[in-house]
C-alpha cells in the first residue's frame, strides 16, 4: 500500500506550494487558506485577544525578528522570558539529562532568572503503582512521573516552563497538566543525539526504512 492510499484528506502537509508564506504563488486546490473553516478561523483569531496569548505572541514574533538565524534556541528562550516577564524558570527534565539541564540552568542564572528543575524519576516511584506492565522494568524499576514534574512546578509558581529531553507521551501529559507556558529546549532521540530531525533529514537515504 502506497501512501497516495492512504492520503484520505489532503492538508498542509501535503502541499508544497507554500502560498499562504510568500503569496507568491497559487494555492492548490485542497489549500486550507481558501477552503477555510470560518467559524474555526475566528475562534482562533478570538484567542488572540485574551492578553497572555497577545503578549505571547507579540513576544514570540519580535525573537524571531531580532534574532533571526543569530540566536540558539537557548538564547531564544531566554529573551522571550525577557520579554513576556517570566522571572522564575522551571525546567522538567529527563534524569539522563540531568548534566545538560544543570548547565542550562547555570546559563539562565547567570542572566539573572530564577531557576527551579524537577527530574522525571523525582519520588522514586515503581512503575507497578500506576499498572506499568513488568517487562518495562527491564530498562528501570521506577517509573518516569511528568504529572508530578508539572504539578510541583505548578506549586513552585513559576512563570514559564522548559521540558528538557522527556520522553515522548511523558512530554504530552507534561504539557497537559503544567499551568505556566511551556516551551522545549531538547526533544530526546536516544538514537540521534537528541536531533529527531535527522531521520527526516535523511528519511530518503540512511532512514529510508522509516517510509517502509
Amino acid at each position: 500500500m502506497n501512501n497516495e492510499t492512504l492520503v484520505k484528506e489532503r492538508s498542509c502537509i501535503d502541499c508544497a506550494v507554500k502560498n499562504c508564506d510568500k503569496m507568491d504563488k497559487v494555492y492548490p486546490e485542497f489549500c486550507l487558506t481558501t477552503n477555510m473553516n470560518q467559524e474555526v478561523y475566528q475562534e482562533a483569531m478570538a484567542c488572540y485577544e485574551e492578553e497572555e496569548n497577545h503578549k505571547t505572541m507579540v513576544a514570540a514574533a519580535e525573537v524571531e525578528f531580532e534574532h533571526y538565524c543569530q540566536y540558539t534556541r537557548v538564547e531564544e528562550i531566554m529573551e522571550f522570558a525577557k520579554k513576556i516577564g517570566a522571572k522564575k524558570i522551571g525546567i522538567a527534565t529527563c534524569v539522563g539529562l540531568l548534566k545538560e539541564s544543570r548547565t542550562l540552568a547555570s546559563i539562565m542564572r547567570s542572566h539573572g532568572f530564577e531557576v527551579f528543575g524537577i527530574a522525571c524519576k523525582a519520588g522514586a516511584t515503581p512503575k507497578s503503582s500506576v499498572g506499568i506492565p513488568n517487562e518495562c522494568n527491564g530498562i528501570g524499576l521506577n517509573m518516569c512521573n511528568p504529572i508530578l514534574q508539572a504539578k510541583m512546578l505548578n506549586h513552585a509558581n513559576t512563570d514559564l516552563n522548559v521540558v528538557v529531553g522527556l520522553c515522548v507521551g511523558h512530554d504530552s501529559l507534561f504539557y497537559k497538566y503544567s499551568k505556566a507556558l511551556t516551551t522545549t529546549a531538547v526533544t530526546k532521540d536516544r538514537v540521534l543525539g537528541h536531533n529527531p530531525a535527522a531521520a527526516l533529514y535523511t528519511a530518503d537515504s540512511y532512514y529510508k526504512k522509516l517510509t517502509k
